[in-house]
């Protein structure tokens, strides 16, 4: 045989292999309750929580907060302003030693601190859960303390809970993930309770809103932006006719 079929039957053989491991993960996921859309996670059927019940309840204060840690909070920050029932999404930092911390300190990775969000939602209109999906389809879990080319624990993958709703929810989720083997690996995110979050300073917020044509962003950021416009439909806010 030639080596230019040799080349090609090998990469048919890794095609039928890559297809039959998709087959393989499609069932395995849907017994978890778990379906693969566009590359995102759905967890529709996987009844952990209960956010919107509870709101509808009649709970004094409608809104709740949630804090992640997924990378550079400029994409994090980016993908959840998308999201409707979000009422505000600051950049800062959360899970270190040192109080009142800059950007050089946490930079550093000597404080202890991950770049995170804290979002401020209306669990009636987007339950905790459903924010979840978005945080692991848009960023990798199972690195630890890296995404992508930035490397070090303030780039770790955190869920710092709010509640003991929360820490149940998340943990419920990371557990049937990893048993529907979704990722290629084990998810690494932390799940922690949230300790004092210290928001970033004033050039950080709003930061790909304000700068879509940063490098980063136009590399990193924008890409997450759109898979959540074109995969999460259902959730994004509603945005005027030629917005971008």
């Amino acid at each position: 045989m030639s080596s230019a079929r040799a080349m090609r039957a090998m990469r048919a053989m890794r095609a039928m292999r890559a297809m039959r491991a998709m087959r393989v993960a499609k069932v395995t996921s849907r017994r978890a309750g778990i379906s693969l859309v566009g590359g995102a996670i759905m967890m529709m059927a996987l009844g952990v929580g209960n956010g919107a019940a509870r709101a509808e309840d009649g709970a004094a204060d409608p809104l709740a907060k949630a804090t992640f840690a997924g990378g550079c909070f400029w994409c994090t920050e980016a993908v959840y302003a998308e999201i409707a029932g979000v009422k505000s999404v600051t950049s800062g930092y959360i899970g270190g030693k040192v109080p009142n911390p800059t950007y050089k300190d946490v930079c550093t990775g000597l404080t202890g601190h991950a770049e995170a969000v804290e979002i401020e939602y209306d669990p009636a209109k987007v339950p905790f859960e459903k924010l979840l999906e978005v945080f692991f389809a848009t960023h990798d879990p199972t690195t630890l303390n890296r995404q992508g080319a930035d490397v070090g624990t303030q780039y770790r993958s955190g869920i710092f809970y709010h509640d003991a709703e929360q820490k149940r929810i998340a943990e419920e989720v990371i557990r049937r993930l990893d048993a529907a083997r979704v990722f290629p690996g084990r998810i690494v995110t932390e799940v922690t309770e949230a300790s004092t979050f210290y928001p970033a300073e004033d050039y950080h917020q709003d930061y790909f809103a304000n700068n879509p044509q940063q490098p980063y962003c136009r590399a990193v950021a924008a890409p997450k932006v759109e898979k959540v416009r074109k995969v999460f439909k259902d959730l994004v806010k509603e945005r005027p006719r030629g917005g971008a």
